[in-house]
This record gives structure tokens, C-alpha cells and sequence, in this order.
């Protein structure tokens, strides 16, 4: 079976601590603090590449990691960064976070997401040598990376989707207009994934997908349907493959079946470009099939409506042609509403605005009897502090009041003894 849908935990790699070391040599009377920062952590990459077929190595190893920054060394060394984890994903894959909220969409061959970004390494004792601060004994320690569960969804990348009941012969027309090779007998649903096949026409190739088929119920997951209707969604166009055999009333109740749960699945799909084959056209007389495409013509495909046969081979240049001509108009109508979007954006104006993420950019709040400091720069400061150092928590304290902390726990009620949360670390007002 295609793996089209995993779900994965990712953790970026942990950023190294600083060091605490002092240059000591002979004949260096003051050769100071030297310990070096620590290196930043390895992020995680998701990679669209045509290499991969579907999701089934992540199926298999779901849980990834990067590696992690080394620590800082004597005579300002730093550590090295941590390897980034490249995790390549076909190309077509939507990445949506723990919530539900898409975070990416690859579509384009080489595109990268960042989905974990590798932690911050912490600052060696060299750092915070000052003229009041000499010989400095504390480092900061390196923050951890990000961690987070992802839902990773394939969608195929087509031109022209092919859709219809179980046993409308749409694997055996992919057959008969492409090298594609479906799976191919008398049963329904013989077809378990979707096939991809290419048409050359004018010059150009049209990438055509065959949908398994598609049933009453198919958009509530009747028969996993609600999955195969998803690598529906990218096509520019569709084929609506009937089969013409039993007789016009029973091509008509099958086109409004497969409609239906293309509208019921996703708003405006039913209504995407299309054009209706009525296959295995060799079953019928002359006479049978024009009464079959004058009624389907009356559903509003006037011009749209193409009488084939898989196995003779009827019909087949002229449903291509149509095909050809449905991708090249909607990809045209795409690239030019592309192309205004994209002037558009260049013209608007460029705002400069302070950055946020600084040291007095927080806010105090009540929190269960303690008080929350919420600050970005804040809390990552916090966050690196080594609170079993002593001369780590006064230096944390002086940056603190000097970025008017104490001052707005003081207005917002606090007194000494009160708990103050910061982040995940517990710390007491005084």
C-alpha cells in the first residue's frame, strides 16, 4: 500500500555549554578567563526530492533527532555546531503541526522546512569579562532544541486526475494513454493507490494521476476514500471516467455520485475544469453513444464530453487534446494571478519596525498564586543560567533589574518571598 499519511516526532539537536576556563601559563602573570561558547545545535530539514516514492522509510523510523552542539574549550574554543539532520519527503508532502495548522507544503523538487530549529549554544566565562567582572566563574549552559509531533501528508502532483466508480476502466485508460502499467483485471477495486502516468502533448508532458475508485461515501472515508480524494486537490483538471456499457441512465447516476462527493469532500472541486470519457465505447452502437453524450451534454459539458474505448483505442487523441487544452488554461490563469501577487508584494511598502525580542520586552502576570514573566529574550536568558552558581544568579539579577523586572513585579503587587515563574524555572522575589 502507499504510506501516504505518517505521523513523526522531531527534536532538534541541544545547543553545547559554555565553558569556564583561565589562561594559566608561565611568564602570563594575567592571562584571564578563556573558556569558549559552546556550539549551536543541528536543526531538522525536511527535503522534497523526487527520489523518494512515498513515506513509508519515515513509517518505519519515526522519530528523528539531530545532533546535538558541542561544548565550549579553553582558549576560546568553541564548540561545533551540531550537524543539521537532512529527512528527505516526496515531493507533494504537506507538513501540519501537533494543532492541526500546516506549517509547510513542499511542491517543488529541492524545496526545504526547517521543522526543528536546533538550540542556542551557551556563552563561555570570556564573555562576560568586564573591568568590575575579572575573572568571571560561571558560563552559560546550552538550551535545548525543539521538539514537536508532525503529521506528514503525501499528495500526488498531477495535471489531470482521472475519477469514477470501481470498474470504470480508468486504470485501463491510463494504460492506453501512457507507459504507465496500473494493475489491471475484471473485479472492483483492483486499484489500491493512485498510478501516475505522463501524455506527451504539444510539446509539453501532462502528468495524469488515476484515483482509485471512488464510492458512495467515499468523502466520510467509505472505502478509503477520503484519502484517495486528497491526491485529487493539486490537479488542474479532471477526467470524469464513466463507464457508457449499462445504458445513459446509469452514466448519469454515476456522475452525479462522483460529483457529489468531490463537493462534499472539498468546496470547489466539483466545479474544477473538466471533461467526461465515456469509456469502453466499443460496447455500444453508433446511435447509443450519441444519445449517451447528448445527455450528458445537457448536465453542462456541451463541448466537454468524449465517447473512448481503452481497448480499441477510440477517442483516445481527441480526449487528450482536451486535456491538453483544460492544463494549459488553468496553468496559464495560475502563472497570471502568480505574477500579480508577486507585483503586488514588491510594491508594497517596506515597514521598518524595532525588534521585540529584547531583554524589556516582557510582561508580568498572575499565575495560581505566583507571577508569570513572559518575555522571549527573558526567558532564554533564564533558561541558560547556571542557578547552582552563585556568581551566575547575581549576574542573572543585576540584567534582570537593569531591564526593569523587579520595578513591574514591584507595581503589579509582588513582595519578597512570592514566587516568580519564568519560563519552566521557579524563582523567589526578594
Amino acid at each position: 500500500m502507499l504510506a501516504d499519511r505518517v505521523r513523526i516526532c522531531v527534536r532538534a539537536g541541544r545547543g553545547g555549554d559554555g565553558c569556564v576556563s583561565f589562561r594559566r601559563e608561565k611568564y602570563v602573570p594575567r592571562g584571564g578567563p578563556d573558556g569558549g561558547d559552546g556550539g549551536r545545535g543541528g536543526d531538522v530539514i525536511l527535503v522534497a526530492t523526487r527520489q523518494v516514492r512515498d513515506l513509508e522509510t519515515l513509517c518505519r523510523r519515526p522519530h528523528l533527532r539531530a545532533a546535538a552542539g558541542g561544548h565550549g574549550r579553553g582558549s576560546q574554543r568553541h564548540g561545533a555546531a551540531g550537524k543539521d539532520l537532512i529527512v528527505p519527503v516526496p515531493v507533494g508532502t504537506q507538513v501540519a503541526g501537533d494543532d492541526g495548522a500546516l506549517l509547510g507544503d513542499l511542491t517543488v523538487e529541492g524545496q526545504r522546512l526547517v521543522v526543528a530549529r536546533g538550540g542556542e549554544g551557551g556563552r563561555g566565562n570570556a564573555c562576560f569579562k568586564s573591568s568590575t567582572r575579572q575573572a568571571p566563574r560561571f558560563a552559560e549552559r546550552g538550551l535545548a532544541g525543539d521538539e514537536r509531533w508532525l503529521d506528514l501528508r503525501m499528495k500526488l502532483l498531477a495535471d489531470v486526475g482521472l475519477v469514477g466508480l470501481p470498474n470504470a476502466g480508468k486504470s485501463s485508460l491510463l494504460a492506453a494513454l501512457t507507459r504507465a502499467r496500473p494493475r489491471i483485471a475484471a473485479y472492483p477495486f483492483t486499484t489500491i493507490e493512485p498510478n501516475l502516468g505522463v501524455i506527451e502533448a504539444d510539446g509539453s508532458p501532462i502528468v495524469v494521476a488515476d484515483v482509485p475508485g471512488l464510492i458512495e461515501g467515499a468523502s466520510d472515508g467509505a472505502g478509503l476514500g477520503d484519502r484517495f480524494l486528497a491526491h485529487v486537490e493539486r490537479t488542474a483538471a479532471l477526467v470524469y471516467v464513466v463507464d457508457a456499457g449499462p445504458g445513459t441512465e446509469v452514466v448519469l447516476d454515476a456522475l452525479h455520485t462522483v460529483r457529489g462527493e468531490l463537493a462534499a469532500f472539498r468546496e470547489g472541486l466539483a466545479a474544477r475544469p473538466a471533461v467526461v470519457a465515456l469509456n469502453k465505447a466499443d460496447l455500444l452502437d453508433p446511435a447509443e453513444i450519441e444519445v449517451a453524450v447528448a445527455a450528458v451534454a445537457e448536465l453542462g459539458w456541451p463541448d466537454a464530453v468524449v465517447a473512448v474505448s481503452a481497448i480499441r483505442g477510440d477517442g483516445l487523441e481527441a480526449l487528450t487534446g482536451r486535456m491538453a487544452r483544460l492544463v494549459r488554461d488553468v496553468r496559464a490563469a495560475e502563472a497570471a494571478a502568480a505574477a500579480s501577487a508577486a507585483a503586488a508584494a514588491s510594491a508594497a511598502p517596506v515597514v521598518l519596525r524595532p525588534g521585540q525580542d529584547r531583554l524589556e520586552s516582557f510582561t508580568v502576570a498572575r499565575e495560581a498564586g505566583a507571577f508569570r514573566i513572559s518575555g522571549a529574550a527573558l526567558e532564554r536568558l533564564v533558561a541558560k543560567t547556571d542557578l547552582d552558581n552563585e556568581e551566575a544568579v547575581a549576574y542573572l539579577q543585576e540584567v534582570i533589574a537593569r531591564a526593569g523586572v523587579d520595578e513591574a513585579l514591584r507595581r503589579a503587587g509582588a513582595v519578597p518571598g512570592d514566587t516568580v515563574l519564568v519560563g519552566e524555572t521557579t524563582l523567589e522575589f526578594a
